[in-house]
């Protein structure tokens, strides 16, 4: 497949695997690569030498093209900045923070620079300040999320319609069919997370991938939109939080609630009541874990059948 995705990254397929926290290690990121896809290391759980390592092991597990998702409300960004430049990574995905910071500086570098967005506009902030490609994530995600709750076949046509830089679609994406789908509304390529999560390869606890594999619908619900909204698993950790809800628990209670290290408890350490478990709607399609490569492969079959399957209506 050729398209301006393809081109932008130098890669087979238009599908890059999601930088997300505690999955996304060198493993997954260099097994995507090999497979034809964009593998990117989630920086958001590592501190600056861990990526430094993962970086290193990842440059030597794969030729092709890969690249590191920065959160930039990372307390130590300029020090991840640094190595990445170092490292020689020549792309990054930026999140969850202003395109405008460290946009200038990573592209001054040679570095093509992605923003991830929720909303049009934060689409046409991150365009204004001179982004080489959007990814814009709709409500059904994963993860941190956008507050206004849009989902991925709103979002993606109307983000279209005023861009005119390379648009990924992110959110319910797990199969070749809703690949296609994102690309007949408007993007030029999709962004894979919660499917990649269920795979070898990725850095998550094996009970995490466990329950993820036996989610069903409804299973997942956005909530903590007064700290930074994000779609989680139904569990003990959650129910609390609906509880406090209903106790008009203030912000500062629902932080305290929180604490620290609640998604690596969970996603990480394995920790199936008491963890964060980040995850998103599209869970309830995944049946099975199993190699990236394997994942990317399928996603592609099914694509093209699809393909050819629509164009005889």
């Amino acid at each position: 497949m050729k398209n301006r995705v393809t081109a932008l990254f130098d890669i087979e397929y238009p599908i890059i695997q999601g930088g997300m926290i505690w999955a996304s290690g060198w493993r997954l990121a260099s097994a995507v690569s090999n497979a034809g896809g964009l593998g990117l290391l989630g920086a958001g759980s590592m501190y600056p030498e861990v990526l430094r390592e993962h970086i290193q092991k990842c440059q030597q597990a794969t030729q092709k093209p890969f690249g590191v998702n920065v959160p930039m409300l990372y307390p130590d960004i300029d020090k991840l900045m640094h190595i990445i430049v170092e490292m020689g990574v020549k792309i990054v995905f930026t999140s969850a923070g202003n395109p405008k910071t460290w946009t200038q500086f990573l592209k001054e570098r040679g570095i093509t620079v992605v923003h991830v967005v929720s909303s049009l506009k934060f689409a046409l902030k991150a365009q204004a300040a001179g982004v080489d490609a959007i990814v814009a994530e709709g409500f059904e995600a994963g993860g941190h999320n956008g507050r206004d709750e849009t989902t991925t076949m709103v979002l993606i046509p109307a983000i279209r319609k005023e861009i005119d830089i390379p648009l990924i679609a992110a959110g319910g994406i797990a199969t070749g069919k809703a690949m296609l789908a994102a690309l007949v509304l408007g993007a030029d390529g999709v962004q894979v997370g919660s499917r990649f999560v269920a795979s070898h390869e990725a850095s998550s606890h094996i009970l995490f991938k466990q329950k993820v594999v036996e989610a069903g619908e409804g299973d997942t619900q956005l909530t903590l939109k007064e700290l930074a909204p994000v779609r989680l698993l139904k569990n003990k950790f959650y129910d609390d939080v609906q509880l406090a809800y209903q106790n008009h628990t203030s912000e500062a209670g629902l932080k305290q609630l929180l604490g620290r290290a609640r998604a690596k408890r969970g996603m990480f350490e394995g920790d199936m009541e008491e963890g964060e478990l980040e995850i998103g709607q599209v869970s309830a399609l995944i049946r099975e874990v199993k190699p990236a490569a394997d994942i990317v492969s399928e996603m592609i079959s099914e694509f093209n059948e699809a393909k050819e399957t629509v164009s005889g209506l």
